[in-house]
């Protein structure tokens, strides 16, 4: 039985860790760029709404998807091109379009409320579900979720294995040097918030078509922005890292539902919060860890020193800075 119970917590944290995947792995593209795009929970929001509409209009869960990736892209266009091409402040834009994206799906999603509308089903792949042990976990899932384990490996191999990767990973270091040598960095910038912003629009459908169905006041999906943006910081910019500190979120998210049964004289709303602020505490400790004497510190505790130097990432040195192509 807890072996049963385990299986289905990790096939539970796979799947409702799918769609931040999408946004943490959309968002450390962009930023890898040096472009810092703070719209993502507006963007989530509006294309769950845009997504989901769609779905229901078309009857088209594909034609859903690609109508949210549109929405993502075009915001994400906005924070590229005020903050590329104009000299703007990323940060400044990317907070208003969070907040009047917000608003927009709200206002524009009410007809939509609360209507039962198509959602992606289960995809169990034959033969491999019957793997004991690893079958149920991974090979009893949604085409979402076998989207971001694929998405993962290749971003990691994109972004350290690619040509274009090493391009990528020199205009978010150097952009002038980049420049000096032959690329073009606002180019690349754009391409990669597009790029990212396309990914950011597939999570919110995937969160309105998949994991929480439908569309409401709240849709389930608030907040999860910021706490995409926070999980890109908390991997330190490292794919791999991006997605475990992902897949921690949602662990956590689970067994805060799971300990509302256990302890229901405690009130749900400090299981429903717990993940958020057990966040923050890890980029304290982040942040705390990048200090010159934190290994000095942790020397006579390996396991500190291991989490340390596991945790321990930079932000590329030209993230959020306007870039001036002479």
């Amino acid at each position: 039985m807890m072996e049963l119970s385990f299986e289905i917590l990790l096939a539970g944290v796979l799947a409702g860790a799918a769609p931040l995947i999408l946004a943490t792995m959309g968002e450390t593209l962009t930023e890898k760029a040096g472009v810092i795009n703070l719209s993502l929970d507006g963007t989530i929001l509006l294309s769950a709404m845009t997504g989901f509409a769609v779905a229901y209009e078309t009857h088209s869960l594909v034609l859903g998807f690609l109508a949210a990736g549109v929405v993502g892209v075009l915001v994400a266009a906005v924070v590229a091109g005020a903050g590329i091409y104009l000299g703007q402040s990323q940060v400044a834009v990317g907070f208003v379009l969070t907040l009047m994206c917000r608003d927009l799906a709200y206002f524009l999603g009410n007809p939509y409320s609360r209507l039962q509308g198509p959602q992606v089903g289960l995809s169990p792949l034959p033969f491999l579900k019957d793997i004991p042990g690893v079958g149920p976990v991974l090979f009893q899932q949604n085409l979402i979720t076998y989207a971001s384990l694929v998405l993962i490996a290749a971003t990691w191999a994109f972004i350290y294995r690619t040509r274009w990767g090493l391009e990528l990973r020199a205009v978010g270091e150097h952009p002038h040097a980049a420049y000096a040598r032959g690329i073009n960095a606002r180019r690349v910038q754009l391409i990669y918030a597009l790029l990212g912003g396309f990914l950011v629009g597939l999570a919110g459908a995937a969160f309105s078509l998949c994991t929480k169905p439908g569309w409401g006041r709240p849709q389930g999906a608030e907040g999860m922005g910021w706490i995409a943006l926070a999980i890109v910081i908390f991997g330190g910019w490292h794919p791999v890292k991006v997605a475990l500190g992902t897949y921690l979120f949602a662990l956590l998210q689970i067994l805060g539902i799971t300990f509302q049964g256990v302890l229901p004289s405690v009130p749900t709303q400090v299981f429903q919060v717990a993940p958020f602020p057990l966040m923050i505490f890890t980029l304290v400790f982040m942040h705390l860890s990048q200090r010159p004497g934190a290994e000095r510190w942790a020397a006579k505790r390996p396991w500190l020193l291991r989490i340390i130097r596991l945790l321990r990432g930079s932000a590329p040195r030209a993230l959020g800075q306007p870039y001036r192509q002479d």
